[in-house]
């Protein structure tokens, strides 16, 4: 019988050397920016920017609205690194490859992890243009990043997830959006692998268990995340809505036009979060 494969410990050490000699920054929050959310980067003072091809065995971004750049600077005083585009399952990536940037950044001696996707709404009283925090997921592609050999040295064998999202940095976040007069929807978040938009079957059999948002990323993250021991606290973009049979196919580039109309509050919101971290 074969042994079981999984990422090495030394590439992330690889990879966060690399970022390393090209920064002496200590990031103490990582940053995921999903789909069309990818300016906040911009705003990050003093940035280093890194191609991930330009990282050892880091993967690579190959959809619209990521540009693939790991980006090291500061937000409102406080050292981070963001992510400027992730990548996906449905890439064809490995859920541990997806996972790899999370570990990296723990390497790099990141604590919090913050997360956002453009995400579908389901609840009927969510619309395109609201934010929502995540306040716990489903996972319905039934795998995970951690399948495969532990790696003891980030985490448990078995890790528990029923905190998955912080509560004291949800706490945070609605503090945050209520300082900024920014309404945030709350609710439960499904990943689906994609790359397809669902059915409106599967929709609603998704709002029956439970779920207000789907999305075809963050929870991969999330649960490396939770392995290594960072604080989580993850926010969606709803780009779109559940359609009547007499409308339109939802499309890719009205989920990143959404994602741009929406994206100054959402840049704030992100801005304001750090600021209270520190």
């Amino acid at each position: 019988m074969e042994k079981p494969q999984g990422i090495p410990p030394s590439w992330r050490k690889e990879a966060a050397a690399a970022v390393r000699s090209r920064t002496g920054l200590q990031p103490k929050v990582g940053i995921i920016l999903g789909s069309g959310l990818g300016p906040f980067a911009e705003e990050i003072q003093g940035a280093t920017v890194i191609p991930y091809a330009e990282i050892p065995h880091f993967p690579v971004s190959t959809v619209p609205g990521h540009a693939g750049r790991l980006v090291l600077g500061r937000v409102e005083g406080v050292p981070v690194v963001a992510m400027q585009g992730r990548v996906h399952a449905y890439e064809g990536y490995p859920l541990a490859a997806v996972a790899f940037p999370v570990w990296v950044m723990k390497e790099l001696g990141v604590e919090t992890l913050i997360a956002s996707n453009a995400a579908g709404s389901l609840n009927p009283d969510y619309h395109a243009g609201d934010l929502m925090l995540i306040t716990d997921h489903l996972n319905f592609v039934f795998d995970n990043p951690l399948v495969g050999p532990n790696d003891d040295e980030l985490g448990p064998r078995f890790p528990a997830s029923d905190l998955a999202y912080t509560p004291e940095l949800q706490a945070v976040a609605r503090e945050a959006a209520a300082a900024l007069g920014v309404p945030l929807r709350e609710g439960v978040y499904a990943w689906i692998r994609g790359p397809i938009f669902e059915t409106a079957a599967f929709c609603r059999f998704l709002r029956q268990a439970g779920a207000d948002a789907i999305g075809m990323s963050t929870v991969p993250e999330i649960l490396a995340a939770v392995h290594c021991g960072m604080r989580t606290v993850a926010i969606s973009c709803l780009t779109d809505e559940l359609r009547a049979k007499d409308e339109p196919p939802l499309t890719h580039e009205e989920v990143l036009a959404v994602a741009e109309r929406v994206g100054a509050s959402f840049r704030s919101l992100l801005k304001e979060i750090v600021r209270r971290l520190a």
